[in-house]
């Protein structure tokens, strides 16, 4: 029984309309056909995988569609069930890859050949794929044919650097450049195919397909191709792409942050020992604990993201997500962000990531021993936010009480009020800090940082 085709060749689109994610480029090219204003070169640039060779081809199908000048190619013609997926392909359609063939002895072959007819079809098309790798002397060779080709004559440079291609090639040609197709309308395609081949997959697993897949088509579907031939009868689950690519599991995410939030040392250091126990990367772990703080910074910033879409999160981790900004805090967060995206950049090429991970978590539990300003404003934010869940803030708007409790009421109202001064001057403290920074330099902002700390500890007293 023969093997079945890889996903992206059985899906390859056809037609500009199959082509996702490129409408600024499939929108023009389609118009410039229609209205039989074609140039006689194009370069196509953009990140691997994004659709230029499949493009190529499309275009390359219409121009040679034996029902032309036409936006779509029919699909019915000799010519078109030749370049169709699948079809023996059409001798006038000619696909070079510069990478082996961009010699300037493969350019001065290609020249000699390019003068003759085509044999069936109204054009003779050259699509050179990986254009970037010809030589300056095969471009110099190939100059002067694309700067006046025969009328028979069209050509197709496909690059992923369009910098590269020499700028005597460049300015003759029209580009068009592709871009990263978004996650949404990634995960929304991959729902359709997999519907289509019949498979089962959670929707928690569809994020971290498109996650692999960087934003590129192909590899996308490459990567979809590895899980449905791992699957088993109950299809794609979350549990066996998170394993299979090696995504740290949203459960352990949960278990890290929330011991975070709770300043459970215990908690965060017993969870990097299951990570190195389960045989997971540490670097891994740590850019999958940056994501997740990235996604809180946006929660607790912009309460309604989760609506708008502005998180690409599985349906169920939404109120999950809130509960877990909400009791970190906006500034903390900001902080543990920063102090992870740094301990990454240290972990590259070290030969011992679990300490460095291990540090990283212990600069985010001891905000103390931070004498940055964004430390002292995480502590500050801290005492705020247990002084506002003790119900310290509300004393004095609470109702009058009896007189025989007058002097507690009293004291309660007097302590209120010496703590909100006490926030409010440790508040002016860091920004004195700052300012001094920003003017007179480190030297003069140690003693304002020393104010700030000062109040702090008098908001501690006084809580």
């Amino acid at each position: 029984m023969e093997a079945p085709l890889a996903l992206y060749r059985r899906y390859r689109p056809e037609t500009f309309a199959e082509v996702i994610g490129q409408d600024h480029v499939t929108e023009p090219l389609r118009a410039a056909l229609a209205n039989n204003r074609v140039n006689h070169a194009y370069l196509f640039s953009g990140p691997r995988g994004c659709g230029k060779t499949t493009s190529a081809r499309i275009l390359a199908r219409a121009l040679n569609c034996e029902k032309a000048p036409i936006a779509d190619p029919c699909g019915e013609c000799d010519s078109c069930r030749d370049l169709a997926r699948g079809g023996p392909g059409s001798i006038d359609v000619i696909e070079i890859d510069a990478a082996s063939h961009g010699g300037v002895d493969d350019a001065r072959d290609l020249r000699e050949k390019a003068f003759f007819a085509p044999v069936r079809s109204r054009y003779k098309i050259y699509i050179i794929d990986e254009a970037h790798m010809v030589t300056t002397q095969g471009f110099n060779a190939l100059l002067k044919l694309v700067e006046e080709p025969p009328p028979h004559l069209r050509f197709v440079f496909a690059t992923t650097e369009p910098e590269k291609v020499l700028p005597t090639i460049r300015s003759r040609t029209h580009h068009y450049p592709f871009r990263l197709i978004p996650p949404k309308l990634l995960t929304g395609y991959l729902g359709q195919l997999c519907e289509a081949e019949g498979v089962a997959i959670e929707q928690a697993a569809l994020p971290l397909v498109v996650r692999a897949g960087g934003g590129s088509a192909r590899d996308t579907l490459s990567v979809l191709d590895q899980l449905l031939g791992g699957a088993g009868a109950e299809g794609v689950t979350y549990d066996l792409a998170a394993g299979l690519l090696g995504y740290t599991p949203d459960s352990l995410l949960d278990e890290v942050v929330d011991a975070f939030a709770a300043r459970d040392g215990a908690g965060v250091f017993g969870v990097v020992d299951k990570v190195i126990e389960t045989g997971q990367d540490p670097r891994r772990f740590t850019e999958d604990l940056l994501r997740r703080l990235r996604d809180l910074v946006i929660v607790a910033a912009v309460p309604e993201s989760l609506a708008t879409g502005l998180i690409d999160v599985a349906e169920d981790a939404g109120e999950r997500l809130q509960a877990q900004a909400q009791r970190f805090g906006a500034i903390e967060l900001s902080r543990a962000a920063d102090l992870v995206a740094k301990g990454l950049t240290e972990m590259r090429g070290a030969t011992a990531p679990r300490l460095l991970l291990e540090l990283i978590c212990a600069r985010v539990l001891l905000p103390g021993a931070d004498d940055t300003s964004d430390g002292v404003l995480a502590r500050l934010d801290r005492l705020e936010r247990r002084a506002s869940m003790t119900g310290v803030g509300s004393v004095a708007a609470a109702p009058q009480p009896v007189s025989g409790d007058a002097p507690a009421g009293a004291e309660r109202a007097d302590a209120a009020g010496a703590t909100r001064a006490a926030v409010a001057e440790a508040g002016h403290a860091v920004a004195d800090a700052g300012a001094a920074v920003a003017q007179r330099g480190v030297g003069a902002a140690q003693s304002g940082l020393a104010a700030a700390r000062a109040a702090a500890r008098s908001v501690a007293g006084s809580v």
